[in-house]
């Protein structure tokens, strides 16, 4: 069975292990609490400009011996930022674990070099460009930012084109030093770990990051202001868009809330894609491309959000119908066999996904980091388990019946989807 195992080093780094010698592979990450909502408006997109910059080159690394090393482990690797963390993760076998975390380690502390962060500002400008020419065209950031506000939660995690143009390699220095001191960090592992050998060289590869400067907090954002580049307007106009989109938000559970669960599986139950109550209604019948719903969690707040895609000549008849289906659901409730049916997915899927230690670190890392709290597979399960048709219920008329924002991406000449 696998062993949890955590310490706090010295210098304040916490370690989180999930262990098992049976593995054939060890998955390791940074989990940064460095996300969109510690942002300021000039700082805005920084978390994830930052996380490019962490392949960039270090005292003892170019870019390049960075990238061919990653390589040579012959693992799997990436990073990721969102509106709370920042991960950078490797899976390799048992045998490199030295090596990979020595270089995952070693990124941790990057040059933040002026050339490099010329260049790869203009990576990401595209980027921005690039995801605003993708459907839904950035309806998903509009209902964070009308729901939430255009900061915090509600600030986009690449930014804008405007706040990444004028951004400064000096602000991003001082957001590093801010944000990247180990008290604010963990690593997590997961799969056939030497967590003692684990400890012993991160407490000696980290002892200068204690060290890193102090930096004031930037200056609060004015209230009263929209950040530049930010619209709170609910429709966006798609030049040329042959379909409709349509993005809804409303609260939902915090990852701390006791109706997460329940949640999660309301929201499967009527927007899974491969035979919901959604599915049935508008997929199966060719009303429309997707119709879906699912909550999303935060450390202290959560998002529930309803997605369409149809023809726009369909939107306002699918819409209507959409939420004569949730409405049903609220005040009828659900099916036993429902919900014993997806329980019985969920928790195959659980189990399945256990099985490979990349899947299992994410979980482990963003738990501990946000919630000093370890859940392990079999918790899990019975979590899933303990699921009544009174909780789901519950969970529906808590979250299924609240007003909130819906967000419109369509031409500009579909003046009659409203």
């Amino acid at each position: 069975m696998p062993e949890f195992r955590e310490t706090t080093l010295s210098n304040g780094l916490r370690i989180a292990a999930e262990i098992d010698d049976r593995g054939y592979s060890a998955a390791y990450g940074y989990f940064v609490r460095a996300g969109a909502r510690d942002e300021v408006d000039c700082e805005a997109g920084l978390s994830h400009f930052l996380e490019h910059m962490m392949f960039k080159g270090t005292a003892r690394r170019s870019a390049t011996d960075v990238n061919r090393e990653l390589d040579e482990l012959g693992g799997q690797s990436n990073a990721y930022t969102s509106e709370e963390q920042t991960v950078y993760y490797a899976t390799v076998l048992p045998k490199f674990q030295d090596r990979i975390v020595d270089l995952l380690t070693d990124m941790l502390s990057p040059t933040l070099d002026e050339d490099e962060f010329a260049t790869e500002r203009q990576v990401i400008l595209e980027e921005i460009a690039k995801y605003e020419d993708q459907p839904p065209f950035g309806a998903f950031e509009r209902a964070m930012e009308v729901h939430f506000g255009p900061r915090g939660l509600g600030r986009r995690v690449l930014g804008t084109a405007e706040s990444i143009r004028t951004m400064e390699a000096s602000i991003m220095r001082d957001y590093f030093n801010r944000r990247y001191r180990p008290e604010n960090i963990v690593l997590a592992a997961s799969g056939n770990i030497d967590f003692d050998g684990l400890v012993a060289q991160v407490e000696q590869l980290t002892q200068s990051w204690a060290e890193r400067p102090t930096t004031p907090p930037p200056a609060t954002d004015p209230s009263d202001l929209v950040p530049v580049g930010i619209s709170l307007e609910t429709r966006i106009a798609i030049p040329d868009a042959q379909q409709a989109y349509f993005v809804g938000i409303t609260p939902g559970p915090s990852s701390t809330s006791t109706d997460r669960y329940a949640a999660r599986v309301l929201g499967s139950i009527m927007g899974d894609e491969g035979g919901s109550r959604l599915f049935w209604e508008l997929i199966d019948s060719g009303r429309a491309e997707v119709a879906t719903l699912w909550p999303h969690e935060f450390i202290d707040a959560g998002a529930w959000f309803t997605y369409m895609v149809c023809a726009p000549e369909d939107a306002n008849s699918n819409r209507r119908l959409m939420e004569e289906v949730i409405q049903r659901t609220v005040a009828s409730g659900i099916k036993p066999e429902e919900l014993q049916q997806t329980i019985s997915k969920a928790t195959a899927g659980s189990i399945m996904q256990s099985e490979r230690p990349s899947n299992r670190l994410f979980g482990i890392g963003s738990r501990w980091l946000t919630c000093q709290e370890y859940l392990s597979t079999d918790e899990t399960l019975d979590c899933l388990r303990g699921i009544t048709v009174e909780d789901v219920e519950q969970a529906a008329k808590k979250y299924l019946t609240t007003s909130g924002t819906d967000i419109i991406a369509a031409a500009e000449t579909d003046s009659a989807v409203t």
